[in-house]
């Protein structure tokens, strides 16, 4: 399994959740949560992290990362795609004569990803003919695009033409969602392409009932109560 690397971006700037990526949850600043599972999963040759600060950057190799990055501002600002930052980490690790089959984004938002979901999405991707592995979550059956809405010239109206024929949840269609534990991707694609996603994206189906996507404070404190109910025993990570 040494082919995969494993890519946690952080950067310093958040408006939703001030220094959110080394804000301390539970006693432990954001982005251990992430570094911890990741070992845990014991799939990566190495895990990286690219950061516009050197503070986190330094907390990142305290927390055991052996490579830790500083990317350009241009590549931390709040409207930044995903795509250019992950070129240039794998642009960086290059330059110490290593080029992975696979990489794996990790994003310290998913702090309570498993370990054996990571496994599970990892073998996913090598078993199959992809291009990526997608962490998905399947959306309360009531969110269905079958029973959504939209509002043309303040007229409701159903968002799909056949919504109307649906009035049974459990002849809804099933919908996902990306939550954001991990992005599995052959390191070709993203380098040569200019995709994360590719023309064939399998998803790996998350059932973890904990699972939260940390981007406003309302997340924030559901994060709090998560891992208060852990302390308590009745949640295990």
């Amino acid at each position: 399994m040494s082919a995969l690397l494993g890519i946690i971006p952080a950067r310093s700037g958040s408006k939703g959740i001030p220094n959110k990526n080394i804000r301390y949850l539970g006693g432990n600043p954001l982005l251990q949560y992430t570094i911890d599972v990741a070992k845990k999963s014991k799939i990566f040759k190495d895990i990286i992290l690219t950061t516009d600060s050197e503070k986190i950057k330094f907390i990142g190799k305290e927390l055991g990362l052996n490579h830790t990055f500083i990317r350009p501002s241009k590549l931390a600002e709040d409207k930044t795609p995903m795509l250019p930052v992950i070129k240039h980490a794998i642009n960086e690790f290059k330059k110490d004569n290593y080029y992975p089959r696979y990489i794996c984004i990790l994003q310290p938002t998913s702090p309570f990803r498993r370990h054996e979901d990571l496994i599970k999405g990892y073998n996913t991707l090598i078993n199959n003919d992809c291009d990526s592995v997608v962490s998905v979550a399947q959306v309360p059956d009531h969110y269905s695009p079958d029973f959504l809405m939209k509002i043309e010239n303040n007229i409701l109206k159903n968002f799909l033409e056949d919504g109307s024929n649906v009035t049974r949840r459990q002849d809804a269609t099933k919908a996902y969602a990306r939550n954001g534990d991990f992005y599995f991707v052959k390191t070709d694609l993203v380098v040569n392409s200019d995709s994360i996603y590719g023309e064939v994206c399998v998803p790996s189906i998350i059932e973890n009932q904990e699972s939260v996507n940390l981007d406003t404070m309302d997340d924030w404190y559901k994060a709090e109560k998560i891992i208060l109910k852990r302390d308590k025993g009745k949640y295990e990570f």
